[in-house]
């Protein structure tokens, strides 16, 4: 998946999704694009490098997801007990969808907005 179909695709999984260049402050961290739900960071990567996106997962998948798919990393500058990577160069489309979109329902469902 390319970078910008991968934008499109994180912009499209709810009205709720926000994207910001949140760390401009910073040369090594200018180009990071970051997903938010209630915000909240869902996903992240690198403009300038479109190799990584690191994204929210279950802890209790982890080791199973990495164990399955070379594609699927340690997370950057996250906590690997709550984020993994994905090399979204190599990684299967359907694969890296899924995992964005869990992402996201895992940070939509922990910062619900109540009504």
């Amino acid at each position: 998946m390319n970078i910008e179909d991968y934008r499109e695709y994180c912009l499209s999984l709810g009205d709720d999704v926000e994207e910001k260049l949140p760390f401009t402050a910073f040369h090594y961290a200018s180009g990071v694009l970051v997903f938010y739900v209630h915000g909240h960071m869902f996903a992240f990567f690198d403009c300038d490098n479109f190799s990584i996106v690191t994204v929210k997962c279950q802890p209790e998948r982890i080791a199973d997801l990495r164990a399955a798919h070379d594609c699927v990393t340690a997370p950057y500058n996250e906590s690997p007990k709550h984020w993994i990577g994905i090399d979204a160069l190599h990684a299967p489309r359907e694969l890296l969808c899924e995992l964005t979109r869990n992402s996201y329902e895992i940070v939509k469902a922990k910062y619900k907005v109540k009504n």
